[in-house]
């Protein structure tokens, strides 16, 4: 039981690894927002594309609103709020991680460590099928001795 108590301890610690790994950092860079930096995580809502790449009139609409919004000093939180409010939440790159939403930031570490378990489960099982097999030297039949025979004189007959 303790074996088990153990792999169990060692799928949570990776899970866990897994999981911090996968959810997108929420602390905000200090400072003032940027065009550029906004524009990375913001799609052009007529083109479907991230905004930096659009050159679109609706991408040049999307720019002028975060360029004043960076003039009224707001933070890049209140500008990403502004402009869902404005074009809906198609306007963000990454959807929001919260409700249905947060199972696109849990369900690649959920596989990735739910496949890591059944390799190491299947490595386990094989491991031991392999230890539990008599070795081959023991698995072959036994001559008889008139086959014995044969073979040392098919062997004299190759040293000569």
């Amino acid at each position: 039981m303790q074996g088990r108590a153990a792999i169990a301890r060692r799928a949570a610690l990776l899970a866990g690894a897994l999981l911090a790994t996968a959810l997108p950092a929420a602390a905000e860079a200090a400072g003032r927002p940027s065009l550029p930096a906004l524009e990375r995580q913001l799609m052009c809502v007529t083109c479907k594309i991230p905004l930096q790449e659009a050159r679109s009139p609706q991408a040049e609409s999307e720019r002028n609103l975060i360029r004043q919004l960076i003039a009224e000093g707001k933070s890049e939180a209140q500008i990403k709020r502004a402009l869902v409010a404005e074009y809906g939440q198609a306007v963000l790159s990454l959807p929001a991680a919260s409700g249905f939403n947060l199972l696109v930031y849990l369900v690649p570490g959920l596989v990735v460590a739910a496949a890591a378990l059944l390799l190491f489960a299947a490595a386990r099982r094989w491991r031991r099928r392999v230890l539990a097999e008599p070795a081959l030297d023991h698995a072959l039949p036994r001559l008889r001795p008139d086959e014995e025979r044969q073979l040392r004189e098919a062997l004299e007959r190759l040293r000569d």
